[in-house]
């Protein structure tokens, strides 16, 4: 999902709703969603939230009221917003945001299954950063 499939949709209005916390796009097929700011936060395409590999991701929570704070385009493909937590380095492919409106109810299922598994809530805080050995950074 790194780039835009061929004849995909593309966005034709993206609003941000800083009261009611959601990403309202548009896109060129006539779909249109309201994606919660929390839920684009804890599906983060970044290698901070995906981890390097399949089993790595780092669950996250404590996220309910992560604002929005910025969106800048990225070339004509992606938007790269930046949240009220610090977290600013994923970026949202067209396709991404696509499937974040329409897989919304599959995505806070999966979500809430992880936590169970992990014996937290949305709301628990998160872990202090440090331990990452990825050695890269």
């Amino acid at each position: 999902m790194a780039g835009l499939q061929t004849g995909a949709p593309t966005p034709q209005s993206i609003t941000v709703h800083s009261q009611s916390r959601v990403l309202e796009v548009s896109f060129s097929d006539g779909a249109s969603f309201r994606i919660p700011f929390e839920l684009m936060r804890i599906y983060s395409p970044s290698a901070e939230v995906q981890g390097h590999g399949p089993g790595q991701e780092v669950l996250q929570t404590g996220k309910r009221q992560v604002e929005l704070l910025d969106l800048q385009p990225v070339g004509n493909y992606a938007v790269q917003p930046s949240f009220s937590d610090g977290h600013d380095t994923g970026i949202y492919s067209w396709d991404l945001l696509y499937e974040l409106g329409a897989k919304q109810d599959e995505l806070w299922a999966e979500y809430e299954r992880r936590l169970a598994a992990a014996g937290v809530d949305r709301d628990t805080p998160m872990a202090a950063k440090g331990g990452h050995a990825c050695g890269s950074h």
